[in-house]
């Protein structure tokens, strides 16, 4: 049975971010552990680690580190929804993130959006705002089983460039 969620968590950004990674909404082990893609099955942190040749962050003040140090802001963008578990395919009632404090703060030169289900609410209601279109990569999620971590790994080399 769906429940509707307010994000649990605060953007992560500072004055010194260049891009900006957004998920949809937090997982359920997001939600528990209070910073982004908390899931040990997630392969975010294991594709950025890989991309900057450094070790896998595990703690949240790793995490936190990790994104400071590289320049990279993280949200999602969705702010609130109904929501089963930590599926996507079944959000709805979804009320899009106010993203005008990162990017009056930050200067962020590119907007990734973390699978489909953001890009789709990126461009229905956070472009319409930003007037800056996102580069939709492929979820890091475990439920994108089609996409191997090296294939993962290939598509996100691309926010190298924006740093």
């Amino acid at each position: 049975m769906p429940q509707h969620i307010v994000h649990p968590i605060p953007p992560f950004y500072d004055e010194t971010s260049k891009i900006l990674v957004l998920g949809s909404f937090p997982s359920v082990k997001s939600r528990e552990s209070g910073f982004f893609y908390g899931h040990p099955q997630n392969r975010f942190w294991k594709v950025m680690a890989a991309l900057f040749s450094e070790e896998l962050p595990k703690t949240v003040p790793e995490k936190a580190a990790f994104l400071k140090k590289h320049h990279i802001a993280a949200w999602d963008s969705i702010f609130s929804c109904d929501i089963e578990g930590s599926s996507d395919s079944s959000i709805t009632n979804v009320v899009p993130s106010d993203l005008s404090e990162i990017f009056r703060t930050a200067d962020i030169r590119a907007v990734f959006t973390n699978g489909k289900k953001s890009h789709e609410v990126y461009a229905r209601y956070c472009l319409p705002d930003t007037g800056r279109p996102d580069i939709c990569l492929p979820s890091t999620s475990p439920a994108n089983a089609a996409w191997s971590t090296e294939r993962l790994l290939k598509a996100w080399s691309v926010i190298k460039e924006y740093l």
